[in-house]
């Protein structure tokens, strides 16, 4: 099975519908809006005159607002139709950034650069079967002293939805619609992995990175999930039996000098 091929066609198909959607509202991110979230932001910090290298990047709105911000911004992802759409909006908007058209995988296999920054965030790690050559990629790509920094969705949501939350040797494939809310007829078939926060953690730390920060958020900036209901000044959270279900996490690590 190419799950390479199949996932990649599913993106390039939902890029179409994502940049059309009122859930991305590209009209005011062209007008200076940035796409950034607070816990990414506080978390990252100045970015200013730094290279900042962000995986799994989609038609690089977050990429670009990294860029706003001073970052020299390299993002990859393996959508052609997603890179061909950050490419024009980066052209549009006047900024330097480079985006390559590739699955993270081939990305870390040829990539010769590294980076001050490596960025990844929201619904990334279902879409690699293997964490430990994602974490050998992230660790390649980094300078000596350089930051990753990961924000992902919770996967005991998952669990609440009736998916694994420990690894399984097959993947789910499934049919599915996407996130936005003008979704109607944009079902298609994507091969996804279950990954426990302790797997993530592991693969990082045993490529040689510092786990710096790990944090548990029980608010999420995104209305992308079922029975959600939104708090004022906090964001979107799920209750289970009258409690918090965690809804991201995030870490900060580093390279050893």
């Amino acid at each position: 099975m190419d799950y390479i091929k199949i996932n990649k066609e599913t993106w390039d198909q939902r890029t179409k519908v994502h940049v059309e959607s009122e859930f991305y509202d590209v009209a005011n991110f062209k007008q200076n809006q940035n796409s950034l979230n607070p816990i990414e932001l506080k978390q990252v910090g100045d970015v200013f005159g730094k290279k900042l290298l962000h995986l799994q990047c989609h038609f690089g709105q977050d990429s670009l607002s990294w860029a706003r911000l001073g970052a020299k911004v390299t993002g990859v992802d393996l959508s052609n139709e997603a890179i061909t759409k950050a490419r024009e909006l980066n052209d549009e908007l006047g900024f330097d950034a480079q985006f390559i058209a590739q699955d993270v995988y081939e990305f870390g296999n040829e990539n010769q650069q590294t980076y001050d920054l490596v960025y990844t965030s929201y619904g990334v790690l279902c879409w690699l079967p293997d964490l430990n050559h994602w974490a050998k990629v992230v660790a390649n790509a980094l300078k000596p002293g350089g930051e990753f920094h990961l924000v992902e969705f919770h996967s005991f949501n998952d669990l609440l939805d009736g998916y694994a939350y420990f690894p399984k040797e097959t993947p789910d494939i499934e049919e599915e619609g996407t996130y936005t809310e003008n979704c109607d007829g944009t079902k298609g078939k994507v091969v996804t992995w279950a990954h426990s926060v302790s797997e993530v953690i592991s693969a990082l730390i045993s490529v040689g990175l510092v786990i710096d920060i790990f944090e548990e958020h029980a608010y999420s900036p995104y209305d992308c999930f079922a029975d959600l209901e939104l708090v004022t000044n906090k964001g979107y959270q799920k209750l289970h039996k009258g409690q918090q279900v965690p809804m991201l996490y995030s870490i900060k690590a580093h390279k050893s000098v």
